[in-house]
């Protein structure tokens, strides 16, 4: 009789599954962000909602031109020409828009449980967020760089019906211009590094616009240490460079900001955004 034997069993091949280039992760959040519907909606609307605003400021410029007084008129350009160009209106709706969008780049996925399947996909989750955040600063960087551009253009447009139009030859001019440029993305890396501390869809929305929009309401430049925290918001920020260069400072204001200053207050918030997104992004996945 012959013996009967089992054959071990094979042991599973072993498949080593190449990593994700860091260029296939911009790839993946780049299709995540454009698949989000209110990211898309909201791109749009916002860039619509900014060129009206900005637009309607001028035209009722326009409107009322002839009801100014020659010093009027002669204040209003440059200095209120540029100021139609993008208004403190269209600021804070910038504000609004690109901070709760940026927020809902990333809350989205905790409240749909995809954040998991995510970071199962990719263990590698500082590389992840990483890709995120260099994805929303290019998006949300064209989004204001295209709102910027049209605003000024269409703006300008209106006002040289009264020969109240400026240039780009303006001295100071890009300062302004690129201080509305960048703002979306400065707002939208703060949005979301708060939706990666606070990880729920209402209560991200309601910080950010806290943040952003209402505490700087609170705050006035009459005390020393109001006015370093108000100057501290990308808000009262985007207010200084928007001046043109040699603009007369208020005498009234105590404690007015540095213009140099408040381009660091720009890349404190951005990179503080995107800080706290590595740092508790990458650690909680619920």
């Amino acid at each position: 009789m012959t013996a009967l034997t089992s054959a071990a069993p094979t042991a599973p091949l072993a498949v080593d599954e190449p990593r994700a280039r860091f260029r296939d992760l911009l790839l993946g959040e780049w299709f995540k962000l454009i698949s989000l519907r209110s990211i898309r909606w909201g791109l749009l609307l916002g860039l619509l909602g900014l060129v009206f605003l900005n637009v309607n400021a001028a035209i009722a410029d326009v409107n009322d031109w002839d009801h100014f007084s020659p010093g009027m008129r002669e204040f209003f350009v440059p200095s209120g020409s540029l100021a139609a160009s993008f208004t403190n209106n269209a600021c804070i709706a910038t504000l609004l828009i690109t901070g709760c969008l940026g927020a809902v780049a990333l809350v989205s996925e905790y409240s749909t449980g995809q954040i998991r399947t995510t970071f199962a996909a990719v263990p590698a989750r500082q590389a992840l967020i990483s890709a995120k955040i260099v994805v929303l600063t290019v998006v949300m960087t064209a989004f204001g760089l295209v709102a910027t551009a049209v605003s000024f253009w269409a703006s300008q447009a209106v006002l040289s019906g009264k020969h109240a139009g400026i240039s780009l030859a303006e001295p100071g001019i890009w300062r302004a211009l690129l201080a509305s440029t960048l703002l979306p993305p400065v707002c939208a890396l703060t949005g979301l590094g708060l939706a990666a501390i606070v990880r729920h869809s209402v209560a991200t929305v309601v910080t950010t616009v806290t943040v952003l929009l209402l505490i700087p309401n609170f705050m006035s430049e009459n005390h020393h240490w109001s006015a370093c925290l108000y100057h501290a918001t990308p808000f009262r920020a985007w207010q200084v460079l928007h001046d043109l260069v040699g603009t007369p400072v208020n005498p009234h204001i105590p404690f007015p900001a540095d213009p140099a200053g408040e381009w660091w207050v720009y890349a404190a918030w951005a990179v503080g955004g995107a800080l706290a997104a590595l740092f508790f992004g990458s650690r909680r996945d619920v």
